[in-house]
């Protein structure tokens, strides 16, 4: 018996293609949409027996908004998500919000229409190679040479963290200067020491980058000690 499912995706082309592959199977395709956004609106109305939610970006905050509006307004309804080979954190980000399956965009039709009756069974849908990856991750964090934010934070001396911190909270050279203890000119020289360094032209370019690559959660945990060349 065939699944009544939708798919939505970031991609309006991907979600009808897959739709498409999912009615010549045999399933009842309620709708094809994009972007993701408005997955839990068409869920609400349309209460399919399961959900297909494809994102390129797992691991981004807020990505698995709707799947958590869903879980609330129609917990029947099981949510399949789409997506890249995640971070430890996009898949437990996932499961988080109530998914009951994740499974890579690459994978074979047959093995989308496998999670769609595991997730509709009740069963979590999960391939174990993506499991076993995550957990090799999480129990070996060290092996991660590409994190960003512990790059960024590595090329700043302990005083430049808090004056990031400070640029992040929005505090104007004045305020940096009062709550530091040190002049207006050498808290302006610490800042653009900053920008310098992270290789970017603005007091609001630097607090993004911050917030996006984890460099502000980072540096909450980093001892502050006296930073010889302030």
């Amino acid at each position: 018996m065939g699944v009544r499912l939708m798919v939505v995706d970031d991609h309006r082309l991907l979600a009808e293609a897959l739709a498409s592959a999912l009615k010549l199977r045999g399933h009842r395709v309620l709708a094809a949409a994009a972007p993701t956004s408005g997955a839990a609106e068409l869920v609400v109305s349309r209460a399919p027996e399961v959900c297909l939610f494809g994102t390129a970006a797992p691991a981004e905050p807020g990505a698995f908004d709707p799947i958590v509006r869903i879980g609330r307004e129609r917990p029947q309804v099981a949510v399949v998500v789409l997506g890249p080979v995640p971070s430890p954190r996009g898949i437990a980000a996932a499961f988080a919000a109530g998914a009951a399956g994740y499974v890579r965009h690459d994978e074979r039709i047959e093995g989308v229409e496998r999670a769609m009756i595991k997730a509709r069974a009740g069963e979590a849908a999960i391939a174990p190679q993506l499991l076993r990856g995550a957990f090799a991750e999480l129990l070996h964090p060290v092996a991660q040479p590409d994190d960003e934010g512990q790059r960024l934070l590595r090329m700043l001396t302990p005083r430049e963290v808090e004056v990031l911190v400070r640029v992040a909270e929005g505090e104007d050279t004045r305020l940096i200067a009062a709550g530091m203890g040190i002049a207006p000119s050498t808290a302006r020289t610490h800042v653009q020491r900053v920008l310098m360094k992270l290789g970017v032209g603005s007091r609001l370019e630097a607090a993004a980058l911050a917030a996006r690559t984890g460099l502000l959660d980072r540096a909450a945990g980093t001892p502050q000690g006296p930073d010889v060349l302030g």
